[in-house]
């Protein structure tokens, strides 16, 4: 019988995080870990090999750093959401991990009381932050200039966007809006010329940036 559980994958090289986690998640009816590493080499070969649902990473860690890792888990397991656990707060720090793919980025210190939540809400696809990071990200959305370039795009040019950073691929946007993934490719590239973005990391942080694509 397939379990019905989320499975999830933890990697953190400090030991007392890593089964701190461990602990508050396996005591949910609805989670299941799978496997842990002190590492991000480990933990690439491991999460590849066992394709959870969702993996925790640690930001910095030996061998292979968080986003790093992130990238290739995504490029060999696009399936799996990425939560990105740190003590760093900077907004540089949030927006790297985002554009790297991830789906949620947390604070070791408030993971205690959101890991679960996170989790649930990444396995379904969406887009969830910790309290304080996500006023760090509303704060970069509040102060953005009022001449902003989000003007310049039409109401479907919009909509692409924020499927695009929603992570939909051109067939699915396709599918969704009931276009043609050629016409959708169009689209991604003519949004590109006129924010002058030259990649899929560029249009997901300026979606964030601009609220086109909710933060939980």
């Amino acid at each position: 019988m397939v379990s019905s559980r989320i499975r999830v994958f933890i990697a953190d090289d400090h030991a007392l995080v890593r089964d701190g986690i461990v602990a508050i998640l396996q005591a949910a009816a609805d989670i299941e870990v799978v496997g842990t590493a002190a590492n991000g080499r480990l933990a690439l070969e491991q999460i590849v090999a066992l394709t959870p649902d969702v993996a925790i990473l640690d930001l910095s860690m030996p061998e292979l750093d968080g986003i790093s890792l992130t990238r290739q888990i995504l490029a060999a397991r696009p399936k799996t959401a990425i939560v990105i656990l740190s003590m760093h707060s900077s907004a540089q720090h949030v927006f790297q991990a985002l554009e790297a793919g991830a789906r949620s980025y947390l604070l070791k210190e408030s993971a205690g009381r959101e890991i679960a939540e996170t989790v649930r809400a990444v396995h379904l696809g969406r887009r969830h932050l910790g309290g304080r990071i996500a006023e760090i990200v509303a704060e970069g959305i509040s102060n953005r200039r009022s001449t902003s370039p989000i003007e310049s795009l039409s109401n479907r040019e919009r909509e692409i966007l924020k499927l695009v950073a929603d992570g939909l691929s051109s067939a699915e946007i396709g599918r969704r809006l009931s276009l043609s993934p050629k016409t959708v490719d169009t689209y991604r590239s003519r949004l590109m010329q006129k924010l002058q973005i030259t990649d899929l990391a560029g249009l997901i942080k300026f979606a964030i940036l601009h609220g086109l694509t909710p933060l939980q």
